[in-house]
């Protein structure tokens, strides 16, 4: 019998029901169990007991939403990328994805999470598992299952996937526009971290993460040399995150440095392998004043780093060697810098606003084609309504603007975008 996507999607949806089912019912039975009556305390000469137990009950929560987000792209976007102002997206010459004015609707944000905690002698051990409906990669377009977080943590060591520490997860603004601001670090990825400093004000992370990164062959894309280049990360990032806070809100300083290597497979006269060192400085905070307005801050730059970021395509670009007829083209990183500024403005516990602009350039390298992606600009306005706890609904304008490399050609998008959110939340224990 031959499973097609749908029947697979349907086995893993029972699947994560089912596991969602067996959790509750461990949790349950793990908070309503009563206590063991106390023992006789061994002899002397016995070994010595075990640590006592830790203290409190486990608790699990689930958690998530259901949203919709209706609206309409005055001008035209990739069509996989209908429901969001992902600039990168927005077309790199004329006529590239059709007419302006498409009508859209989808569920793709409606979320899932489980979280849980449970005490044990060395502390408490907290573990997540989120996932969303928005696909991307081989999903592209399509609503289906998106792994968001799968992370644990116990004491001051962390593994799994979650946000990496070079991003600043509060930068993001009180939006309904999907993708979100282009020039922000945005990146959830695999990691082992270690907190070296836990305190109420302040707090130190560092992380080994997985690495990736990708290539442009620019304007020799079609070159057999090319073509026969292999990318290769010889170890894994390096990243570390410092947090300092206050009444007045946070600040955070982050950094990130990793190796990028790449392999000619093709046994001929030329040996293009080669290596480029990626590093990248992130400064962040949010500001507050009086509880109802906060000010999201981002300056990011650095070279290489750039799929950490949320909408930058490639981090190393083709860069020519006249003279040498062994290695007549490298590979550099490509520099790049990313900026976030947005207001939030709570008008009352039933109202609220939020308006900003955000902004991604890369410098690109001379052997990249003059259609590739240099810079992006993004703005958003919004207004929401809080009927009642745990609903939000609002309209919000989205705005972005595409610029090539060196051909001259800038494109502006525009949407408009109505958005319904459903809050839920269980717990049970603790």
């Amino acid at each position: 019998m031959r499973l097609n996507n749908r029947h697979l999607r349907q086995a893993f949806g029972g699947i994560v029901l089912a596991m969602l089912l067996i959790t509750a019912t461990s949790a349950w039975a793990q908070t309503n169990t009563p206590s063991a009556p106390a023992t006789t305390p061994p002899p002397a000469s016995s070994p010595a007991p075990a640590p006592a137990p830790a203290q409190g009950r486990s608790s699990m929560e689930i958690y998530g939403f259901a949203m919709l987000d209706i609206g309409h792209n005055f001008k035209t976007i990739h069509p996989n990328w209908f429901d969001t102002m992902r600039v990168s997206k927005l077309p790199s010459f004329e006529g590239q994805y059709g007419e302006d004015h498409t009508a859209f609707a989808g569920v793709r944000q409606t979320r899932l999470g489980v979280k849980a905690t449970t005490p044990t002698a060395m502390g408490d051990l907290k573990t997540t598992f989120e996932f969303e409906l928005f696909g991307v990669g081989v999903d592209e377009g399509q609503t289906t299952f998106r792994l968001r977080h799968a992370y644990g943590e116990l004491g001051r060591f962390g593994a799994g996937q979650t946000w990496s520490p070079f991003m600043d997860p509060d930068v993001f603004p009180n939006s309904v526009e999907y993708w979100g601001p282009t020039g922000m670090v945005f990146f959830r990825n695999a990691q082992v971290r270690f907190y070296a400093i836990q305190k109420t004000n302040s707090s130190l992370v560092l992380a080994l993460e997985r690495p990736g990164a990708s290539g442009d062959p620019g304007t020799l894309a079609d070159r057999v040399e090319i073509q026969n280049i292999r990318g290769r990360s010889p170890m894994l990032d390096f990243s570390g995150a410092y947090n300092y806070s206050g009444k007045f809100g946070y600040v955070r300083a982050a950094g990130i440095v990793r190796k990028i290597s790449w392999d000619d497979t093709l046994d001929d006269q030329f040996d293009l392998s080669g290596s480029a060192t990626g590093w990248g400085l992130n400064l962040s905070s949010n500001l507050k004043f009086k509880d109802k307005t906060t000010i999201r801050l981002q300056y990011m730059f650095g070279e290489g780093v750039e799929n950490y970021m949320n909408d930058a395509p490639v981090d190393v670009g083709i860069v020519f060697q006249p003279g040498n007829t062994t290695t007549p083209i490298t590979g550099e990183a490509l520099p790049i810098i990313g900026t976030v500024a947005f207001v939030d403005h709570n008008f009352s516990s039933k109202w609220s606003t939020t308006f900003g602009y955000s902004g991604t350039r890369i410098d690109n390298s001379e052997g990249q084609a003059p259609d590739a992606y240099k810079s992006a600009d993004y703005f958003l306005i919004n207004f929401m309504h809080y009927p009642v706890a745990g609903v939000m609904m609002g309209g919000e304008y989205q705005w972005g603007r595409r610029t090539n490399n060196s051909d001259g050609w800038s494109y502006d998008g525009s949407k408009i975008q109505f958005s319904f959110k459903y809050n839920f939340s269980y717990k049970l224990g603790g």
